[in-house]
């Protein structure tokens, strides 16, 4: 992609009137637009980290066996009435609406209740369990709270992956595979080691959860950790009772502020019951299923990202979900000759790209601008390797190669650019 192209400029300056460090940064970077308090929306480069989260996510899900589904937001009332969800009392964060015709509907910021009720088209013998659903889909959710970025979100996406097994031995067995996806996940986008599986409330779920939280500053939560074993258990479930429930030493545990990155819940019988979602065993008893359910919000992964690898010029993206791999750049000159050379070396890298033999994308910084403003904006954008060609290295032969979060430069050879990024 060519920089000239993407219509959403960088800013100057951050906003005054976001709080949270990811706000700031992802709008200044030109990543994402705030339409309001809780509520953005994804632009070019913004969109294209979205979606590499979202691939990372999808692939460990499938490797789980699941299927993706798409759910409607709109929600029939009588189904949450039925869980004792509709109550404001029990969930306090709905978004209901009133059709014309004055029926009442809910905005969805979670679906058990409707996947279950449609499982039981689906589902009627021990045969066809278990059976695991996933779908990306946009929540609502009223918080009181939306001042942490992406972080927080009244509308956002979330992943959200349901498990349905016949007994609780096979729920078990799926929930720890799920379990360890989530790890992985959390590896691959590159907080594997600042995040820690917390034991913590289940909230309108469950009795308990187990989130996946990772530690900073910027986090809303208060949780003790045993770095030691790498788990925690969050400060509003602890006391002795519990701690002993789980195995934790108070000794051992150090607290710390962290954010929420994930959640997986233990549902049991609970939707199914009141729901009717049975199936008959090899008796012919018909017996409720056993669930569970593992949640993931893309923005709030994003913007946890942003949060713990920025630093002082802007932000600094991981390999795995950084919008390009390669922010090429040209220094101006005044005849030309960078550009040129440029644009050939651009050609060459998305030639490559195309043929697979590297496979990496690019992003060229082709504007008309001086180099202090493009270096800048390469600080804001935070792609992991830049490529700076100006005239006196161009006289050379050369280009210079910077990583984004070390800033150890290399000049090496313009024939040797391919070899070196493959390597």
């Amino acid at each position: 992609m060519k920089q000239s192209t993407i219509p959403f400029k960088t800013r100057k300056d951050a906003p005054k009137d976001e709080v949270s460090l990811n706000a700031q940064l992802l709008i200044q970077a030109g990543f994402i637009h705030k339409e309001m308090s809780g509520v953005y929306s994804m632009l070019p480069l913004g969109l294209i980290t979205f979606e590499k989260i979202k691939t990372i996510i999808r692939d460990e899900m499938l490797g789980l066996g699941a299927s993706e589904v798409s759910l409607t937001t709109l929600q029939d009332k009588n189904l949450w009435e039925k869980s004792g969800r509709w109550n404001d009392e029990v969930v306090d964060n709905w978004f209901k609406t009133t059709l014309k015709n004055g029926t009442e509907l809910g905005l969805g910021f979670s679906h058990e209740e409707p996947l279950t009720a449609m499982l039981r088209d689906h589902i009627s013998s021990y045969k066809d369990l278990p059976v695991s659903v996933f779908q990306f889909q946009t929540k609502f959710r009223n918080e009181l709270r939306a001042k942490s970025g992406i972080m927080r979100g009244r509308e956002f996406l979330m992943k959200d992956l349901y498990s349905f097994s016949s007994t609780p031995e096979a729920h078990a067995e799926f929930y720890d595979r799920a379990k360890d996806a989530y790890i992985r996940i959390f590896d691959k986008v590159g907080l594997g080691k600042v995040t820690f599986p917390v034991q913590s409330s289940g909230g309108s779920f469950s009795k308990f959860s187990l989130e996946f939280q990772t530690i900073t500053d910027a986090g809303e939560d208060i949780i003790y950790v045993d770095h030691d074993k790498k788990v925690g258990i969050n400060k509003e479930i602890m006391s002795d009772d519990v701690c002993a429930e789980f195995g934790f030493n108070k000794s051992d545990l150090k607290g710390v502020k962290a954010v929420e990155v994930g959640n997986i819940f233990n549902l049991g019988t609970k939707y199914s019951d009141v729901l009717g979602l049975n199936y008959k065993d090899e008796s012919g008893a018909r017996i409720p299923v056993v669930m569970g359910c593992y949640g993931i919000g893309i923005g709030r992964l994003m913007g946890t990202i942003a949060e713990v690898f920025a630093d002082a010029k802007g932000l600094v993206w991981p390999k795995s979900v950084a919008p390009f791999d390669i922010h090429l750049i040209a220094l101006p000159d005044s005849d030309g000759m960078v550009m040129s050379a440029t644009e050939k070396i651009y050609e060459v890298l998305c030639d490559s790209a195309k043929s697979a033999k590297m496979p990496i994308n690019v992003l060229f910084d082709d504007r008309e601008l001086g180099a202090g403003a493009k270096f800048a904006d390469a600080d804001l954008i935070g792609i992991p390797t830049r490529i700076v060609v100006g005239a006196k290295s161009l006289a050379e032969g050369k280009v210079e190669i910077i990583n984004r979060q070390t800033g150890e430069a290399t000049q090496i050879n313009i024939t040797d650019i391919s070899s070196y990024l493959h390597g």
